[in-house]
């Protein structure tokens, strides 16, 4: 049942890779980036992000995605998961593959995380510090089985709706108002749930990402 009485995270996704949020294979999952959504989110809390206003890419007030949280497993729980194998990454696999968000492993023995060949890391697959200092200072993995993920069909939200909903620029906004969510609800509600288009970036060839913009 959709919830509207959490808190809804509102940010602007700039990449949108298919890797976080990973929608592939019935569940939505927000294993890396954005830490402080991870960190502070619970079961029944909304996540959404919206397209950017940037001129290249021409899709602000649209909406990428948006999953209601309905499971959160640690790092080493998600890598030990049956359910979310496939999620690691395969590099000489599809696009799907390689963009696999569980790419975190935690060792009880040194106490410390290791990071996995993937989008996330560098070019020649060794670990990129950067994201993995970024990645697990929220070290909690958001799922969903409730979620909406429109990638390159992404919709325009409505006036109403995105002047309250749309962070605007860098960081997150929450919201937590039970009559606005309701609006929201509905609105996305008319739509098919579940993993409806490509990522918008699955046009290009695949990428690492540096951790720098």
């Amino acid at each position: 049942m959709l919830n509207n009485k959490g808190t809804l995270y509102s940010y602007v996704l700039t990449r949108d890779y298919g890797f976080a949020p990973n929608p592939f294979g019935g569940y939505c999952t927000l294993a890396t980036c954005k830490p402080e959504i991870r960190k502070n989110a619970s079961v029944g809390d909304w996540v959404i992000g919206t397209g950017s206003n940037n001129q290249k890419v021409k899709m602000g007030n649209k909406l990428l995605y948006a999953m209601q949280v309905t499971e959160i497993l640690g790092f080493e729980e998600y890598w030990n998961d049956q359910r979310f194998q496939y999620k690691k990454p395969i590099m000489n696999g599809s696009k799907k593959q390689k963009y696999g968000d569980n790419i975190y492993r935690f060792d009880q023995q040194e106490q410390k995380f290791f990071q996995i060949d993937s989008h996330h890391s560098l070019p020649n697959g060794q670990v990129n510090l950067m994201n993995l200092e970024r990645d697990t200072k929220g070290k909690k993995v958001l799922i969903s089985t409730l979620f909406w993920y429109f990638g390159e069909e992404a919709p325009q939200m409505p006036v109403e709706l995105s002047e309250e909903f749309v962070k605007k620029g860098v960081g997150h906004k929450k919201i937590k108002n039970e009559l606005r969510m309701n609006d929201f609800i509905e609105w996305i509600s008319t739509f098919e749930s579940g993993y409806i288009a490509r990522p918008w970036l699955f046009k290009k060839e695949f990428e690492r990402y540096d951790g720098r913009t």
